[in-house]
C-alpha cells in the first residue's frame, strides 16, 4: 500500500512539471479538433436522415357488419419531423430524453476513445521524461513497431465493437446495463494503455512476465483510471497522468526483473 501511495505521489509531482503540462495540453487540443470535426460529420448525416420520413397508418372498423378500412399517409420533411415529435408532452419528453441521454453517453465514450488514440502518439516521449527523472539505470528497450501497433489497435477495436453487440440484451437490465455499457470500452482502454506503456519500456519477454505475475494488479490500476475517465472531460487532461502512473509501475517491475537476471 505504501509503495502504491509513493507511486501516486511521484506521478502527481511529475505531472505538474513544465514539460508534462505541455504534453497534457496537446491531447486536449487534438481531441477537441477531432471531436469537433466528427460532430459536424455526424450532425450532417443525421440531418440528411431526418430529411424525409414517411408515415403510413391503416385502421379497420366494422359498421353494420361491414368492414371499413381507412388509410393515412404523410411525408414529414425537415423541421416538420421535430414539430411532430414535439407535438405532445409525452413524445417531447421521450425525444428529449433519448437525445440527451444517448448523446451524452456517446460523447463521453467517444472522448475516451479519441484521447486514447491521441495519447498513444505521445506515450514514448512522456516515458522518456519519466526515465530521465527517475530511472536512468533502466534502459527503454521496447518491442513495438508501427505495423504491429496498427494491427493490434484495429483488432481491439473490432473486439470492442463485437462486445458492444453481444452485450445488447444486458443493456435493458437495470444496474447490469451499467457494467455492460462500460465493459467493452474498458477492455479497449486496458489493452491500449498497457500496450503503449509496456511496448515502450520492456522487451517482449519482460512484458509477458509482468502480465503473468501482475495481471490482476494491472487490471485494478487501469480499472481505477478508467473509472476516473468517466468524469466528463477528465480524460483530456488526465491521459498524460495515466501514462506517467503506469510508466512508474512498469519501470519498477522491469528494474526488478533485470536485477534478478
Amino acid at each position: 500500500m505504501n509503495d502504491e501511495t509513493n507511486i501516486l505521489s511521484i506521478s502527481l509531482k511529475d505531472l505538474f512539471t513544465k514539460k508534462m503540462i505541455t504534453y497534457s495540453i496537446l491531447p486536449f487540443v487534438l481531441s477537441m479538433i477531432v471531436l469537433y470535426v466528427l460532430f459536424f460529420i455526424v450532425a450532417g448525416i443525421g440531418l440528411d436522415q431526418l430529411g424525409t420520413l414517411d408515415i403510413n397508418s391503416t385502421q379497420t372498423t366494422i359498421q353494420n357488419g361491414i368492414p371499413h378500412t381507412d388509410s393515412f399517409a404523410a411525408t414529414l420533411q425537415g423541421t416538420a419531423i421535430i414539430k411532430f415529435l414535439m407535438s405532445s408532452a409525452l413524445t417531447s419528453w421521450i425525444a428529449s430524453f433519448l437525445v440527451y441521454t444517448i448523446g451524452g453517453f456517446l460523447t463521453l465514450y467517444l472522448s475516451i476513445f479519441v484521447a486514447l488514440i491521441v495519447i498513444g502518439f505521445l506515450t514514448h516521449m512522456i516515458l522518456q521524461e519519466v526515465q530521465r527523472r527517475h530511472y536512468q539505470d533502466v534502459t527503454m528497450i521496447g518491442f513495438s513497431n508501427a505495423l504491429e501497433a496498427t494491427f493490434l489497435t484495429l483488432k481491439w477495436i473490432f473486439i470492442m465493437i463485437g462486445l458492444f453487440l453481444v452485450l445488447i440484451p444486458l443493456y435493458f437490465i437495470p444496474f447490469v446495463n451499467v457494467i455492460a455499457f462500460n465493459l467493452p470500452l474498458y477492455y479497449f482502454f486496458h489493452k491500449m494503455m498497457t500496450y503503449d506503456v509496456s511496448s515502450s519500456i520492456c522487451t517482449k519477454e519482460e512484458d509477458m512476465k509482468i502480465r503473468f505475475f501482475y495481471s490482476s494488479t494491472l487490471r485494478l490500476k487501469t480499472l481505477g483510471l478508467y473509472l476516473l475517465s468517466l468524469i466528463p472531460f477528465v480524460i483530456f487532461f488526465a491521459s498524460v497522468f495515466y501514462v506517467i502512473y503506469l510508466g512508474h509501475s512498469y519501470f519498477i517491475e522491469v528494474r526488478k526483473l533485470r536485477a534478478e537476471a
